[in-house]
């Protein structure tokens, strides 16, 4: 069983990767063509529902989306530039979760991540069921009920591609992006050279409607009309942070690639979306039941082309389209669990999310993304309509701690900081624009059903901060037992005796004690077997697993920083016992499975000791319960049941706190 489970495993997600490759950070992360695709298709694929929603948003009052395009288009440039300057002052990533806890306080942030995480399960809820309903676009009527299975398998597909690694969920799309780009960019530019001579006619619409509006409601009700429309289609600037909080996975130079993907980003979302908004007023897109906008004008943009190139021509642009969608679905999955993983490093999240699977992704992340995501798509069954409505407003909450944070910086550091009133400039303009559609979001949306993601926040929230409570607690608990590890390395609790260590025996009994890090857990449990097993054991081997995760895998250079502490931790034991008197050494290996890796390091040590007895610390809290089994790490109960199948006895010594 054991082995065809591991095949499966091999099939579907892939063999572990190889921490000794020297090349293993070349091969996970990506340039920037590959971070547009990966990063930058959110926000690209909000052209196929941003635009729809401001134009349909507008009612009769179409011509007046023209204005909606050019606000549109200054939006993109002056967010893309502010995170620009976030990429810069943040070269390690600064996702909204660390630019609002550094920039204004942690409390801040966790708020800023909080929204960010509720905000990427529906970016992959809403691209997949939008991928679904463009795509459906082109199928008969009677397949319209599989619409719903088909998104749900769309999330399960994309959980597995995203565990096995970031280039590798990436690379299967770079075809249908361009393929996107290609169709979308010539219908575009194909509406804009048939009907250039319309455009004469588009300017005095355009004139006709402000005209016809403002006798109608007043320049106040105009200004609500265009106002309402533009923060309608704001999903259309969603996706643009994901380059700030996907910037580990980029190639080094980080800032460099960043800043270019961001250009990439920028130029063909503004540019998409302010074309589509002229093509609709061009060709007089009009709603047709069962299809996207998008699908009604390539449908009229082709109708008089030959039969067959037409409908090749729209069967690609929606294909395309569905697809990219999808793609999108990916900087949910790819910025989602790093979310994550930085809240469960500063504990405010589990800790067990900042872990790594052996393909060196942060697998319980993607795993809860892509089953929150099914959970709402199913929740909403399948509803674009109604995941619009909760979409959108959470990523400008962190939009506009970001920007605000910003400001903030650029305002206490004006004295050492250059050119700084053009940088406080961009995020100020940032955090007034950012800041102002959160606002018309808010009220716009909120009767309409935007409360439910509000609520959905606040729980997250309250969550959040029950767990950093609870983790202080355990924290001022252990501190008791931390004391031993400064009282052992007193000059009197080191004393070397008169008498030289005992050589190492390797048919004499040893104990072999899991350590993890020179704390008073460690100490505790070397303590407790030194009295329960007096001048019993010969020897004592202390072994340690350094674990990589997302806060110490970020290059070459953190890994090895990483190996020198394990090892400096774990041998400070073996030179507390030498000083005592005893055999002892030190032996630790690195990775990302913990039980893994234990095993193999002691298979290497029972076989250099045959006698020996495995010991390992578990503390026990005063109140367990299933939260606290699930905040904390059980892992020696794992390891336990992992030996006695390979027949190596194993001690667990309980620790009270």
């Amino acid at each position: 069983m054991k082995n065809w489970l591991a095949l499966a495993k091999n099939v579907f997600i892939g063999k572990a990767r190889s921490l000794s490759d020297e090349k293993i950070f070349h091969k996970v992360s990506l340039i920037a063509v590959f971070a547009w695709v990966g990063l930058g298709a959110d926000g690209l694929s909000s052209s196929c529902y941003g635009p729809e929603a401001a134009f349909l948003a507008l009612k009769q009052h179409t011509f007046l989306s023209v204005f909606v395009a050019l606000a549109s288009v200054f939006t993109v440039v002056v967010i893309c530039a502010s995170y620009s300057q976030i990429i810069e002052l943040f070269p390690a990533g600064g996702g909204g979760y660390l630019v609002a806890s550094k920039l204004l306080s942690p409390r801040v942030g966790v708020v800023s991540g909080c929204a960010l995480i509720v905000d990427y399960v529906l970016t992959i809820a809403i691209s997949i069921a939008s991928g679904a309903d463009a795509l459906f676009s082109l199928a008969p009527s009677p397949w319209l009920h599989w619409k719903l299975a088909f998104g749900a398998g769309g999330v399960v597909f994309l959980t597995l591609l995203n565990l096995r690694g970031v280039r590798e969920s990436v690379l299967i799309w770079v075809p249908v992006f361009f393929l996107f780009l290609l169709t979308h960019g010539f219908a575009i530019g194909y509406a804009l050279f048939t009907h250039a001579g319309d455009m004469p006619q588009l300017v005095s619409g355009v004139g006709a409607d402000v005209s016809r509006t403002y006798s109608e409601i007043g320049l106040s009700g105009l200004l609500v009309v265009v106002l309402r429309a533009y923060s309608l289609g704001a999903g259309t600037y969603t996706g643009i942070e994901a380059v700030s909080n996907g910037l580990p996975v980029l190639r080094e130079p980080r800032v460099q690639t960043g800043r270019r993907t961001m250009l990439y980003m920028g130029l063909s979302l503004a540019l998409t979306v302010a074309g589509l908004l002229v093509a609709y007023l061009l060709f007089h897109v009009t709603p047709v039941a069962g299809k996207t906008l998008n699908a009604v004008l390539f449908e009229q943009l082709s109708a008089h082309w030959p039969v067959g190139v037409g409908k090749m021509f729209v069967f690609l642009g929606l294909f395309s389209a569905a697809a990219l969608l999808f793609i999108a679905a990916q900087a949910g999955f790819l910025d989602g669990p790093r979310v994550m993983a930085n809240l469960a490093l500063d504990r405010w999240f589990p800790a067990r999310f900042a872990t790594l699977s052996d393909r060196l992704v942060t697998q319980n992340g993607t795993l809860l993304m892509g089953g929150a995501a099914l959970l709402v798509l199913l929740l909403a069954h399948g509803s674009v309509e109604l995941l619009v409505v909760l979409y959108s407003i959470n990523v400008f909450i962190t939009f506009s701690l970001s920007q605000l944070g910003m400001v903030r910086h650029w305002w206490l550091h004006r004295a050492t900081e250059s050119h700084w009133r053009r940088k406080l400039f961009i995020n100020g303009i940032g955090l007034v624009l950012t800041g102002g559609i959160l606002i018309s979001l808010c009220f716009a949306k909120f009767f309409e059903g935007g409360w439910v993601t509000l609520v959905a926040t606040g729980a997250l929230v309250f969550a959040v901060f029950w767990i950093h409570r609870h983790y202080q607690q355990t924290r001022e608990q252990l501190r008791r037992l931390d004391e031993l590890a400064r009282v052992a390395e007193t000059p009197s609790a080191r004393a070397r005796p008169q008498s030289a260590p005992a050589a190492l025996d390797p048919q004499g009994r040893t104990a072999v004690i899991l350590v993890n890090g020179f704390n008073g857990l460690g100490l505790h449990t070397l303590f407790a077997v030194v009295r329960m097993f007096p001048n019993l054991y010969q020897n004592f081997v202390f072994a340690q697993v350094g674990v990589i995760d997302a806060g110490n895998f970020k290059g070459a250079t953190e890994v090895e920083n990483l190996r020198r502490h394990v090892d400096d931790e774990v041998e400070r034991y073996a030179t507390y016992m030498r000083a005592h008197g005893s055999a002892a050494q030190a032996r630790f290996v690195i990775g990302t499975d913990v039980v893994e890796e234990a095993t193999q390091l002691c298979a290497k040590i029972t076989r250099q000791f045959p006698n020996s007895q495995i010991f390992a610390g578990q503390l026990v809290f005063p109140n367990d319960s299933f939260l606290t089994r699930l905040l904390h790490n059980y892992t020696v109960f794992a390891l336990q049941r992992r030996f006695y199948r390979e027949g190596w006895p194993m001690l667990i010594l309980p620790i009270r706190v």
